[in-house]
């Protein structure tokens, strides 16, 4: 499949984190729309599985498709960009203001994406509501209230720890995801390293910002008995903060650490033949 090994891995992740730091809010705005609104597909099509087979490995194996597809076709991921333009910023390829110009705007553009889509989705499903919800509209309402209420019950300190530490774990596997569509040079080596790691935080339940941007407003249109505040306070910050955590320590600086090619020093005795 064309493997690419670590260090121009790492070389990859760098180059790429500097050129999403220079898009125009146009693009990020588009890109992070377009981005936003597959995933809000590729969610459906998971909780489609899950609701047909009653097993949620089956949805896990079907909800890369989302991510695939935005990888593939250049699209702005602002948990991915968590771990690329800040190994940018370190070597001096942008800057902290164009990263963080860059992380605004692709996430504005992804809560417009996910709620359009989800717009759609509960119009389609309900047929304006006059039909009841189905059993997938069921399924994303009890996950939003799950995942906010949920972690109300439990009180500030420890809600807080249980979404932040979740998204973590969530956004860890995210951005190897990223990662490892770098380590292919053909598209079914990309698609194949990319669905490994995004199954696997599927599979686990663990949260991510992004899917949550589609979770919560989607679910209080299918009937979820939770406020802005509960999606806002409860989850979205909380994941949102695990998401950027995990993104840039583990994933950017544990690659970019170990596997940042350096200069070679040339032994003693060649410096000295070549005087």
């Amino acid at each position: 499949m064309g493997y690419v090994k670590p260090e121009a891995v790492v070389e990859q992740m760098i180059q790429a984190g500097a050129y999403k730091a220079s898009l125009s809010a146009k693009d990020l705005l588009i890109r992070g729309f377009l981005a936003g609104s597959l995933l809000g597909y590729a969610v459906t099509v998971a909780f489609s599985a899950i609701a047909q087979s009653d097993m949620r490995i089956v949805g896990s194996l079907v909800f890369p498709l989302g991510f695939v597809m935005i990888v593939l076709l250049g699209l702005e991921l602002v948990t991915g960009n968590f771990a690329l333009i800040p190994l940018a910023v370190l070597e001096r390829k942008t800057t902290v203001g164009r990263m963080l110009y860059n992380w605004f705007w692709v996430y504005v553009g992804h809560i417009a994406g996910t709620f359009f889509y989800g717009l759609l989705f509960w119009i389609s499903a309900t047929k304006m509501g006059a039909v009841p919800e189905p059993v997938v509209g069921k399924m994303i309402a009890k996950v939003a209230e799950a995942n906010t209420l949920g972690y109300a019950e439990l009180g500030f300190v420890n809600g807080w720890t249980v979404a932040f530490v979740k998204a973590i774990l969530c956004n860890w596997m995210v951005t190897l995801g990223a990662v490892m569509a770098m380590v292919a040079q053909h598209v079914i080596g990309k698609i194949a390293a990319m669905w490994l790691p995004i199954l696997t935080f599927f599979a686990l339940g663990f949260e991510h910002a992004v899917v949550n941007m589609f979770l919560m407003p989607t679910g209080m249109l299918f009937g979820a008995d939770i406020t802005l505040f509960d999606w806002w306070f409860w989850n979205q910050i909380p994941v949102t903060l695990g998401n950027l955590v995990a993104g840039f320590t583990f994933t950017g600086m544990g690659l970019y650490l170990t596997h940042r090619r350096k200069e070679e020093v040339q032994p003693q005795e060649a410096v000295e033949k070549a005087a």
